[in-house]
């Protein structure tokens, strides 16, 4: 079944079309949330939301972009939403690994600092609130790239943008990330 006419039977809430979407989907699916969360059961779980996602949203998918795309743009958004829920800590971890401050890294990984458990806590916000100021375009791709490893086409397709922008959007959010976090750790160490 082509990609229009199975949109048009999800759009009437077919659940035979969903049945068969699911079926070509869910594997890609599958793996993008285990690229996320490099854990079987919460990229199944997430899996499942994506797919209660689409079927929820379809209505409103214009066909701007390929059917597969829109899936794969949905099932990023659940697991970078996911991460934003989960514990900090692991993604800062992660992230300072990437752009190679070790004392980032052993901070927020649980290293002790001479300093007190109040002014650990506040380094901590610091950091947090480095990382939330880089624009979500920047983050998503970043982390596409850094964390997760997808290629720049792949990113480009997931964002609905081109490689260049992808590649730009990246560099400028490392730099930005790379001269705030130096610039605390340079005040506080």
């Amino acid at each position: 079944m082509n990609d229009d006419i199975l949109i048009e039977k999800l759009k009437t809430g077919d659940r035979a079309a969903f049945d068969v979407l699911v079926s070509a989907h869910a594997e890609r699916v599958l793996n993008t949330c285990f690229k996320f969360f490099q854990d079987k059961t919460d990229a199944e779980d997430i899996s499942q939301e994506v797919f209660i996602e689409v079927f929820r949203s379809v209505k409103s998918f214009r066909g701007n972009s390929k059917l597969s795309t829109w899936i794969y743009r949905i099932a990023v958004t659940k697991c970078l939403d996911e991460l934003k829920k989960r514990k900090r800590k692991r993604r800062f971890a992660g992230l300072a690994k990437i752009i190679h401050l070790d004392d980032v890294r052993d901070f927020i990984g649980g290293g002790k600092m001479p300093d007190s458990d109040i002014h650990e806590k506040d380094r901590l916000m610091e950091i947090m609130e480095a990382l939330d100021t880089l624009p979500d375009n920047q983050r998503i791709a970043f982390t596409l790239s850094k964390v997760e490893g997808y290629t720049s086409k792949e990113i480009a397709e997931i964002m609905n943008t081109t490689t260049v922008a992808v590649d730009s959007l990246v560099s400028h959010a490392k730099k930005k990330t790379c001269k705030k976090l130096e610039k605390l750790l340079k005040g506080n160490i």
